[in-house]
């Protein structure tokens, strides 16, 4: 078992790193998410929002590792389940892989929350465990692939941040829209004024 953990401050306050985290997918940083869907979605009674998606990937899967698993199947599936609470300002998203999981499991944790001294910021921590099971060499995979989830958190972070510059963009373009309406509809009033 191999452990991996991360911690990572955004510029940005927690309601826009969260609104982003939640429409990620498709991004071009991560081209292997290939399809989500929303399994469930609901608001408990104390007004938390809770999630539960599948997300399917298309990884590129060495002909040697093919030949170790004995599949050509290069699709795999993982389940996530979020929870946001939003009067305590917190985002927990749990994931695991549900493809491959005689051979390995990757259980992800990420907590988003405030900076606790600077709340116009956000620090997201991550936590992958990570098992390879019945491989000689397991603890070299491991290593491996938290080489490969310490990479993919990088990418992560870049789909964030340009979901975030996305959804700034569409709010600006929708602000300007909106000035120009109503500067129409005034000139109009005005013209009939006269």
């Amino acid at each position: 078992m191999k452990i991996w953990t991360s911690e990572h401050v955004f510029d940005h306050p927690w309601e826009t790193v969260t609104t982003a985290a939640m429409q990620k997918y498709p991004n071009p940083m991560n081209p292997s998410v290939v399809g989500v869907d929303v399994l469930d979605r609901h608001v408990d009674a104390g007004g938390k929002l809770h999630s539960h998606r599948l997300l399917s990937t298309e990884w590129g899967i060495p002909s040697i590792v093919k030949s170790l698993i004995g599949t050509c199947r290069t699709k795999t599936y993982v389940q996530e389940h979020s929870v946001v609470d939003p009067v305590k300002k917190t985002m927990e998203l749990k994931s695991s892989n549900i493809s491959f999981t005689n051979l390995v499991s990757v259980d992800e944790r990420l907590v988003y929350k405030p900076h606790p001294h600077k709340p116009d910021k956000t620090v997201l921590t991550q936590e992958a465990i990570i098992s390879v099971k019945g491989v000689s060499l397991s603890s070299y995979l491991e290593g491996l692939m938290a080489n490969t989830i310490s990479s993919n958190a990088n990418k992560g972070r870049e789909a964030l941040e340009w979901v975030i510059n996305r959804l700034n963009a569409e709010f600006e373009e929708f602000t300007a829209s909106a000035r120009g309406t109503m500067r129409n509809s005034m000139a109009a009033a005005a013209f009939v004024e006269k």
